[in-house]
């Protein structure tokens, strides 16, 4: 429609005619049509080419860029497969990781919540008087932080683990009806697959999605005890454990 404007079309239900999909409908045509039918002088033409030619010119730069971009990173394939394997990475997010934090993070953080704070997706710990303040983001991944935001954002829009995540933190914070839970809740969901990207990329393994009802299995006593052995291993490694459930004491009769 706007190329037809630039062209010197006027006519209302020409210009109409243009709709794709759903604007097609009858009664919206109708509506369409007279809503193209206004004051659209050559002036507003010329200032629509202007805007047009700079956008063609916006869009070849940044063909230009991506395809540099997609040369730069073909040595690290491997590594990039691995990332788009995560929940909300694409190949923007996964070049980003790779241009700010690179192929092996493991290698420079021992841990993953240490890179989670260095780019800053992890709450801060401001206690005073044994109170704890605020848990506040600070300032840091000025590229990264942004990028990560962005794919849990894409990440929950899709049924499983993350998405159920993100549902059971806003209830946590605040309800649907608070954006500021909102807002803490997708920057866990971004701290989640930072979590989740450090473990691919030290492992090797793409990521498995282990389903919407992730979090309530693991609340299950089955899981609870193996949990429990798991730290036991930690705290003793090598130790033997071994669980006796006691039979249930009788219950005591009424008194009187």
């Amino acid at each position: 429609m706007i190329e037809a404007l630039i062209d010197g079309e006027r006519r209302g239900p020409v210009l109409a005619d243009l709709a794709i999909g759903r604007m097609r409908t009858a009664g919206k045509l109708a509506d369409l049509s007279m809503a193209l039918a206004g004051r659209f002088t050559s002036h507003h033409a010329l200032l629509c080419r202007l805007h047009r030619d700079r956008i063609t010119g916006f869009d070849a730069a940044i063909a230009g860029l991506d395809e540099q971009i997609a040369s730069r990173a073909g040595r690290w394939q491997r590594e990039a497969g691995l990332l788009t394997s995560v929940p909300g990475f694409g190949d923007i997010v996964t070049w980003a990781w790779l241009a700010e934090i690179g192929p092996a993070p493991h290698r420079w953080f021992s841990r993953h919540d240490k890179l989670a704070s260095w780019v800053s997706v992890c709450p801060g710990n401001h206690i005073s008087a044994r109170k704890r303040k605020h848990g506040r983001t600070g300032d840091a991944g000025t590229y990264i932080k942004p990028v990560l935001i962005q794919a849990a954002w894409a990440a929950i829009q899709h049924r499983g683990r993350l998405q159920a995540r993100y549902r059971r933190l806003v209830r946590r914070f605040g309800g649907d009806n608070n954006p500021a839970a909102k807002k803490k809740a997708i920057t866990a969901i971004a701290h989640t697959l930072l979590k989740i990207a450090y473990q691919v990329l030290k492992t090797g393994t793409p990521y498995q999605e282990p389903g919407e009802d992730f979090y309530t299995r693991r609340e299950s006593p089955e899981q609870k005890r193996a949990w429990l052995e798991r730290q036991l291993q930690k705290l003793h490694p090598g130790c033997a454990i071994t669980i006796t459930i006691s039979p249930a004491e009788p219950a005591m009769p009424p008194s009187g």
